[in-house]
């Protein structure tokens, strides 16, 4: 569980491997191939064995690609990597070029003429194959489908063994839904699809649906496997055996059968004559392939399981709070020892990490960190996306904010939460920053909107305090989070980029805007909150969906510049507070918990 400091990759990387993959890539009569961050199953956070991206080229961030050819190679990361791809990457081995704008089709289409490029048809999306085949025939060149993954030859006996983590029951008493209605429910799905049967290949699906859990994914609980889901509620699910626990096919129950991976190809070409829902975006190309050779009706759509997992029963949304209360405990502890012992004892990030995480297994009840740490220190908090490493770990400074990004997994629940604290006394720009970071949490955290809103309607109110002063940030506002799950779930989140999936009751989302002064030091603001039901609002003529803040934990008074607060932003900030002191103070004892009433005081 503790996080490490080292690093699984490093500059080097290029220069060792490139060779080694290019050899291979020679015995396949390749002239390229295209390296997705994504895997078999398109996670976004993989297990080691599954980190091709990292392997190639030394880059660890979740999102990315690369094209491999002959004579040149390029790496594909968002703004979001800017820096971390130039520091983990070698300019000597790969060009950087921007994943959104253009990225490997674009790089295709101008570079690759006459080429023949390989792919693994296992690792692409049909949607993201489609985008590369059309610059491939722009260019001239031939995508090519390859059996065995060259990078996976290259890496040969170095590659670390495929996980194998168990797979246990996740209780109905903390699903709120048994297994059996979820099925029967997706059957009806499947069948209103036109769909004889479904193919899911998203581990987050296979957890929910199936009410189980996992460890094959670093941070999250998911299983890797497949399973195909008949509209009348029966399933076969695709495990290793090793990693089936015992009672765990009496916990699946009759309507349930186990199978092994191998048991797969088979499985699709039985599917011979029947429609077959599955999804274009959550399975790879493969799966399509398959499927079309067995001569099934192939219905393109989305996976049935995303929306109602997304949108949290009542059960789940409780789950979340008692998981935030306590995981806010925690915080509250780790809050203090900022405000007091490390404020003397200006502590590494290391050690920063090292405390909350004390903190939060300290509850009893943590299962895992539901993402590694980032505790960035001066100028490392103004990278959004900074963990810290042995070779970049700083010192807290005298004069400069501290900004700590953490979550942990509950049984109950999944939390994800940044505060941004001032180490000595803040400067007027810092405060001046932080409190407009605080006012568009603030508007997102009020605000009423109709059915049918998205994500993307919304991201402007956490932004407008901002732009107003001439500034900005470059990444999302808000991201979907799962109940014993991913701390990233879709389809809801909240962006500038183009979310069509409206915001449905039950959905948890993050509210994190923020503020980035490169080279000195960074500000984050990040609560939960959870969709709320639409309610009628006095005088009004519909009725609204809200949010509900689930997130409880202090925000630093010290940096709030009162000024700049409106009366309602004030009175909400003092409610705030208060419902935090009621909630997580009676967890708290002793000289924390003074300093939780001080730190919860009216502004």
């Amino acid at each position: 569980m503790r996080q490490s400091f080292e690093e699984a990759a490093d500059r080097s990387f290029a220069s060792r491997h490139l060779p080694r993959l290019r050899a291979e890539l020679d015995k396949q009569g390749l002239d390229g191939l295209i390296v997705p961050h994504e895997d078999e199953h398109q996670n976004e956070y993989l297990p080691e064995a599954n980190e091709r991206l990292a392997w190639v080229s030394g880059f660890t961030g979740s999102a990315g690609a690369a094209v491999v050819m002959k004579d040149r190679a390029a790496i594909f990361t968002d703004g979001r990597y800017t820096v971390q791809v130039r520091d983990q990457v070698d300019p000597a081995f790969f060009e950087y070029l921007d994943l959104v704008e253009g990225g490997p089709p674009a790089f295709i289409e101008g570079q690759a003429k006459g080429a023949v490029i390989g792919y693994d048809p296992r690792l692409h999306s049909p949607t993201a194959l489609a985008h590369l085949t059309r610059a491939a025939q722009k260019a001239g060149a031939t995508l090519k489908a390859v059996e065995a993954n060259p990078i996976d030859l290259a890496w040969s006996t170095d590659r670390p063994a495929q996980p194998q983590a168990p797979v246990v029951p996740h209780p109905d008493d903390l699903s709120g839904e048994s297994s059996e209605s979820k099925r029967h429910r997706i059957g009806r799905m499947i069948a209103d699809a036109g769909a004889d049967a479904a193919v899911l290949t998203a581990p987050s699906s296979l957890a929910w649906l199936f009410n189980v859990r996992g460890g094959d994914v670093i941070r999250t609980p998911l299983p890797l496997g497949q399973a195909i889901v008949d509209k009348d509620g029966h399933a076969r699910l695709f495990l290793d055996p090793a990693k089936v626990t015992d009672g765990l096919a009496t916990w699946l129950g009759n309507e349930v059968a186990l199978q092994v991976p191998s048991a797969l190809p088979a499985a699709l070409q039985a599917l011979k004559g029947q429609a077959v829902l599955i999804d274009p975006a959550q399975s790879s190309a493969w799966y399509f392939d398959e499927l079309e050779r067995a001569g099934a009706q192939v219905i393109r759509g989305a996976d049935p399981c995303i929306l109602p997992r997304s949108a949290k029963n009542e059960v789940e949304i409780e789950g979340s709070r008692q998981a935030h209360i306590r995981d806010g405990a925690a915080l509250s502890n780790f809050l203090h020892w900022v405000a007091t012992t490390a404020q003397d004892d200006l502590p590494t990030e290391d050690e920063v990490v090292t405390v909350l995480e004390g903190f939060r297994e300290a509850t009893g009840a943590l299962k895992d960190l539901s993402f590694d740490t980032i505790a960035g220190a001066g100028p490392n908090g103004a990278l959004p996306h900074y963990r810290p490493v042995r070779r970049t770990i700083r010192r807290v400074e005298e004069g400069s904010l501290l900004l700590v990004d953490g979550g942990g997994q509950y049984l109950d629940g999944t939390t994800d939460v940044t505060r941004t604290m001032a180490i000595g006394e803040p400067t007027l720009e810092q405060k001046d920053r932080f409190t407009r970071v605080l006012k568009g949490h603030i508007a997102l955290s009020v605000v009423r909107f109709p059915a049918g809103t998205t994500g993307t309607q919304l991201d402007v109110l956490a932004r407008l305090p901002l732009w107003m002063a001439g500034l900005d940030y470059d990444h999302g506002t808000g991201h979907g989070v799962g109940s014993y799950l991913g701390v990233h779930e879709g389809p809801q989140r909240i962006a500038k980029a183009t979310n069509t999936q409206p915001l449905l009751p039950g959905m948890i989302l993050s509210n994190e805007p923020g503020y980035y002064k490169e080279g000195h030091w960074g500000i984050r603001i990040e609560n939960l909150q959870v969709v709320t039901a639409a309610a009628p609002i006095e005088g009004g003529e519909r009725p609204m969906l809200g949010f509900e803040t689930l997130t409880m934990a202090p925000i630093d008074r010290r940096l709030i510049e009162v000024g700049l607060l409106s009366d309602a932003e004030r009175a909400w900030m003092d409610a705030y507070h208060a419902e935090v002191l009621a909630k997580v103070g009676p967890l708290m004892d002793g000289e924390a918990r003074a300093w939780l009433g001080t730190a919860c005081a009216p502004l």
